[in-house]
């Protein structure tokens, strides 16, 4: 039974005459249209259901029905303001600060992502004192024009715009294709020593560091996991300089690591932030967000006489969805199920990457997961044409997956909590199909990789998509959903691939 309430191509029309250029769709030579979903699935406007490998904003589930029963009933009752006193902001900052260490006691309760950053970099500018911050190469902290100057992930894409003089940019702790790999003694210290140069030379030019800013996993940036001790050092060397350890957690937090409740723990017990921010996975789509600090930096802010004021932050009904998030988070065990679907999923991409040898390198944490895909081992030679064929197949297979990263060659699995081995075996199996398609079409082979797997084999793990340009020589026909079994398919797909 058809859902739509207006026809697929007249939604396309009127977002074409009504919706700005630059606000990208998925898939956009045929758009997805999304009218419901439940748990990990989406289902479009036929009923045609999609497993939604993504949505890391639908932390618990689509549509979790203790989610919109608790924002419903108090909808119901009142929603305000948070100049007025009620329970339900004081009762979640209680909750939430419960998760983190007790250093950490102070909330700032906002709307976004986007909003929660550059709150925190006006707390860390106030309370040093310093302007000048440092940030990760190919990072994305938000679309506002304080934190398109430190996104790297966004600047990058601009042409004939001066870079921030204030805003430093250290490498990306990527131990498989950065400067410091899986094969060096020390990454963490070499990464670390980076940023130590780079605060010297900024001092040096009469700058001040007012802060540090990382995703506790880089995504957009390609699903980068920092080696083990890198932030604490790097903490060490930035506070020695006067400024603040930021940590973003907006697209990893909330248990999505599996072993921790915050990805910033992976570094270890002992390493605390100064400021942590935190979105998406919050409100499980409701926007809402975060900003927890300590009382030493709240006070400062305090101290500038201007007075902090957030009309939707800390609303009762958003609030009361924050608390219902936490509830469904411990109930159903989803930290717990990240940790062990996580581990299965991250297993079984393993068992690809010994079979495929599109396959560079699979790491993750939980259910955050990235499979980088080269064509030479050796080389690390981006697949990225490779990369955005296989989200389109899986697209013809009802399975939505992302590719991101500076080369747009790591395939993003992000999915709510709730996700399934069952899941997982069936994204993964057709991804094995469609990788062993591609490496016929290009006459790949193990055989011919297996001398070139050396440093790699040893690392022991624990267009126009998402707004990029797809590559033109593998622009699709018409979403169809038949594979590439035929020879004469095979054919001219390897000489589109080679090119």
């Amino acid at each position: 039974m058809s859902e739509e309430r207006l026809e697929k191509k007249k939604t396309i029309e009127l977002r074409k005459k009504h919706v700005g250029p630059s606000c990208k769709i998925f898939f956009s030579h045929d758009p997805i249209k999304i009218v419901r979903a439940k748990g990990q699935y989406m289902y479009d406007e036929k009923g045609q259901r999609y497993l939604d490998c993504i949505n890391n904003v639908a932390h618990v589930g689509h549509c979790h029905p203790d989610v919109v029963k608790a924002g419903a009933e108090q909808m119901e009752q009142l929603n305000t303001n948070s100049r007025f006193l009620h329970d339900n902001l004081v009762l979640y900052a209680q909750r939430l600060q419960a998760t983190l260490p007790d250093k950490l006691s102070v909330c700032y309760f906002v709307n976004s992502g986007s909003e929660a950053n550059d709150l925190a970099l006006r707390l860390a500018w106030q309370y040093t004192g310093h302007k000048d911050v440092i940030t990760l190469d190919n990072a994305y902290h938000g679309h506002v024009s304080s934190l398109i100057d430190i996104s790297p992930y966004k600047f990058h894409q601009l042409s004939g715009v001066e870079k921030n003089q204030s805003v430093h940019v250290a490498p990306s702790p990527d131990v498989y294709r950065g400067k410091y790999r899986v094969d060096h003694p020390d990454p963490a210290t070499a990464y670390a020593d980076e940023v130590q140069e780079m605060i010297h030379k900024v001092q040096e030019k009469g700058g001040k560091i007012a802060a540090f800013i990382a995703e506790s996993l880089q995504s957009c940036g390609g699903q980068v996991i920092p080696p083990a001790g890198y932030y604490q050092q790097v903490a060490e060397h930035v506070r020695k300089a006067g400024g603040v350890f930021i940590a973003d957690e907006v697209q990893v937090g909330f248990g999505r690591v599996g072993t921790h409740f915050w990805a910033f723990q992976l570094q270890g017990e002992d390493f605390v932030p100064d400021i942590v921010t935190m979105g998406k996975p919050i409100g499980n789509g409701h926007p809402m967000s975060c900003v927890v600090t300590t009382k030493e930096v709240a006070e400062a802010f305090m101290q500038t006489g201007m007075e902090y004021f957030n009309t939707f932050g800390g609303n009762p009904v958003s609030c009361a969805i924050g608390l219902a998030v936490l509830d469904v988070i411990v109930k159903e065990d989803l930290q717990g199920n990240a940790l062990r679907v996580g581990r299965y999923l991250t297993n079984l991409l393993e068992k690809q990457k010994e079979k495929h040898p599109l396959v560079g390198d699979i790491r993750g944490r939980g259910l955050f997961v990235g499979v980088e895909l080269v064509k030479d081992r050796l080389k690390l030679t981006p697949a990225t044409a490779e990369a955005q064929e296989v989200i389109y197949k899986l697209k013809e297979q009802h399975i939505l997956l992302s590719a991101d990263g500076p080369h747009r060659n790591v395939l993003k699995f992000k999915p709510p909590l709730c996700f399934s081995t069952e899941d997982a075996d069936l994204a993964v199996g057709h991804i094995d199909n469609i990788l062993t398609e591609l490496e016929v079409a290009l006459g790949l082979t193990l055989h011919n990789t297996l001398n070139v797997e050396n440093e790699n084999s040893k690392r022991k793990l624990p267009t126009e998509e998402n707004g990029h340009q797809y590559p033109s020589e593998l622009a699709h026909s018409n979403g169809s959903s038949q594979g590439v079994p035929q020879q004469t398919k095979q054919t001219k797909q390897a000489k589109r691939l080679k090119t």
